[in-house]
């Protein structure tokens, strides 16, 4: 059996960057073959504050690098006006992905967050978007708050911190048993189809 190259993301959902990762990485899963193996990373977790929603800091980021990034890739963002926990989202998305419905739930976190700037901290939304990618509602109701998938999510928090990651996106990408490569940022596909095939590489 050949080996296969897998990549492990940690994203969140309140980042910017990480939505506008999807396209390569879609791509690199579509023509490259490689094996997307999305992990939770909440950037600001309790008790750390979170941004101001209107501050100068985010409005500075959104202009000189979210909106020039979204027209270069085809997405349309908009600066939300909320700036929610996001371990809840996480929370949803790995009761998602244990009912094979991961990747719906995935995007759809994403988009209604930096598409419609809905507060995907809040339950009800939370429950919402479940009910649109087909997630039975009373089973998610009772996901966010079982304690399995919250250790979970936090587990891959830790594992993390253990391989040094400190923002996101955070890509580590690994052939088979060969050694691990690490790449961060929203990196365009000329970039990670480079660094598949490093990866790939004989003796890697």
């Amino acid at each position: 059996m050949a080996e296969q190259t897998a990549i492990q993301v940690w994203s969140d959902y309140v980042c910017p960057f990480c939505y506008l990762a999807l396209p390569a990485l879609a791509r690199a899963q579509d023509e490259l073959g490689v094996a997307l193996q999305w992990r939770a990373f909440e950037l600001r977790p309790e008790p750390q504050p979170t941004l101001d929603p209107d501050g100068e800091y985010l409005h500075n980021v959104w202009n000189s690098a979210v909106y020039p990034m979204a027209e270069e890739r085809g997405l349309v963002l908009r600066l939300p006006p909320v700036q929610p926990r996001s371990r809840l989202a996480a929370v949803a998305a790995a009761y998602a992905r244990s009912v094979g419905a991961f990747d719906a739930v995935h995007e759809a976190l994403f988009r209604a967050f930096f598409e419609e700037g809905l507060d995907i901290g809040d339950r009800s939304v939370l429950l919402d978007i479940g009910t649109v990618c087909g997630l039975d509602s009373a089973d998610l109701h009772r996901a966010l708050d079982d304690a399995a998938l919250l250790d979970r999510v936090v587990a891959e928090e830790e594992l993390a911190a253990r391989l040094g990651i400190a923002g996101v996106p955070a890509m580590v990408i690994r052939h088979g048993a060969g050694q691990a490569n690490l790449l961060s940022g929203a990196q365009p596909f000329d970039v990670l189809a480079h660094a598949v095939e490093r990866a790939r590489a004989p003796g890697a």
